[in-house]
């Protein structure tokens, strides 16, 4: 399905809504053990990458490269179902992509 020798890298954001956070000191602390775990479960690159100055929203994105496709669109299913199942987060939107360094 996929060329071999090439580059594959892979990015996933995600928009949440946070429960009941009332400051960004709370939103910081909701979202760190987020990212911690994405982080360890899937050793990926991982951060809140927006609306930092709102305290119940956030902007949440992991992004990894691979030799392999497959393994890219496996670890992003992954990193999706984490946070979608987090409790403390209600899953607004997500997007997601992949690219080979053979792509121009």
């Amino acid at each position: 399905m996929f060329d071999d020798g090439a580059m594959w890298f892979g990015w996933i954001e995600f928009d949440v809504l946070l429960g009941d956070v009332h400051s960004l000191k709370a939103k910081r602390a909701a979202v760190r053990p987020v990212l911690a775990e994405v982080r360890r479960r899937f050793e990926v690159s991982v951060a809140e990458t927006g609306q930092q100055d709102l305290h119940r929203r956030a902007s949440l994105s992991a992004g990894l490269v691979a030799a392999d496709a497959a393994h890219v669109i496996d670890v992003l299913d992954g990193v999706e179902r984490l946070v979608a199942y987090r409790p403390e987060l209600e899953l607004l939107s997500v997007r997601r992509r992949l690219h080979s360094s053979e792509d121009e």
